[in-house]
């Protein structure tokens, strides 16, 4: 999977850009502010019909742009395609694969899957539990559209379960639906916890051999996968689960009730960081904790691929920043197999690439 041209009209600082990729390493370079991210967006929004940064898409449009335009030519499953999405001030956008209308995000996501790394993803690794969850979630949902739904409804239920309890001491009658929002937690908890258990493991083994490459055989990343206490084993049957969860939230119903609080089920779940053993996000340097999330997101572009037979387009945003020279050079020439696109500030760490194309980037322009 690779995008071979993309072409950008009104797209942020961009008033018009046509270029051609490497189907390895791209490398985009250029000073702060002058568009180097928002290439990396544009392939983004062609993958989803998303920004991972924009509220909107009138955010996407140049100051004084009554409309931008975005289109990719891409290889995917051995097929090429056109994607092509246009944006306007005032109307509904356009989007096409091949000249046929596109209803949503995942029409797009059929032809094109990205993983993209963003300076905010070190919150993986230091900020709390919901970013971790966040990420598993978004992850899963592009690969397993089963675990989405079960998500939706766990949701569904966690909300009204809240409200229920939140307003029980005005209506204490409401406290008797609680039982069938109960089972119906744990009954869509047991599918969350089944999925996001397989795919920790999956993540830690890719995680730790990533990891332990780009330290230069120094370090080793432990992933360790947390949910409620009562499921000793989240790899056995989803029935099994089940009957864990259960007995997590009858145990602490009482709990929940003087707190008025949902405090049992995967809503709480984590993933534990650890590098040689201590605690990544007390312990790690800046420079080991991009490390560490790059290394889950290596991992999760591995799942990408082992699930769908190719590799996703791999998005770096200023990755280089806070490495090593030992650990940019892995960066730059190690991560093999599928297309790669990087972000950087200067040129002078591009001495050590061995191969693809470089970008440099002035003011919305390609130099």
């Amino acid at each position: 999977m690779e995008i071979r041209e993309m072409h950008l009209q009104g797209w942020r600082n961009y008033d018009s850009a046509a270029l051609t990729f490497d189907g390895s390493c791209n490398v985009i370079y250029g000073e702060n502010a002058q568009g180097k991210t928002n290439l990396l967006e544009a392939v983004v929004y062609l993958s989803c019909g998303k920004s991972p940064r924009a509220r909107s898409d009138r955010e996407l449009m140049g100051f004084d742009a009554q409309e931008a335009r975005v289109t990719g030519h891409i290889l995917s499953r051995e097929r090429e395609f056109v994607t092509d999405v246009h944006l306007y001030r005032g109307r509904r956008r356009k989007m096409t694969v091949n000249g046929v209308t596109a209803k949503n995000g995942a029409a797009l996501s059929d032809v094109l899957h990205t993983v993209f790394f963003a300076p905010e993803d070190l919150f993986l690794i230091r900020a709390g539990a919901a970013e971790r969850r966040r990420f598993m979630d978004t992850s899963l949902c592009q690969l397993r559209p089963r675990y989405g739904e079960a998500l939706r409804q766990y949701e569904r239920l966690y909300d009204h379960k809240t409200r229920i309890l939140r307003d029980s001491e005005e209506k204490p009658e409401l406290l008797e639906l609680l039982p069938e929002f109960n089972e119906g937690l744990c009954r869509y908890g047991a599918a969350i916890v089944s999925y996001r258990a397989r795919f920790c493991a999956a993540l830690a083994e890719h995680a730790r051999q990533a990891h332990y490459e780009c330290s230069g055989q120094r370090e080793e990343l432990t992933l360790t996968y947390q949910t409620v206490s009562t499921v000793t084993d989240p790899l056995g049957s989803q029935a099994d689960i089940y009957g864990a969860l259960r007995e997590h939230m009858e145990g602490h119903q009482a709990a929940e009730r003087a707190s008025r609080l949902c405090l049992s089920g995967p809503h709480k779940d984590d993933i534990d960081v650890s590098v040689n053993g201590r605690s990544a996000r007390q312990f790690c340097s800046q420079g080991q904790v991009r490390t560490a999330a790059l290394s889950m997101k290596l991992a999760e572009r591995e799942i990408h691929k082992n699930a769908m037979g190719e590799y996703p387009v791999m998005l770096l945003d200023d990755v280089l920043s806070e490495l090593d020279p030992r650990r940019q050079e892995y960066v730059l020439n190690r991560i093999s197999g599928g297309q790669v696109f990087i972000t950087c500030c200067e040129n002078d760490r591009l001495d050590t690439l061995q191969g693809g194309r470089v970008f440099h980037i002035r003011d919305g322009e390609v130099l």
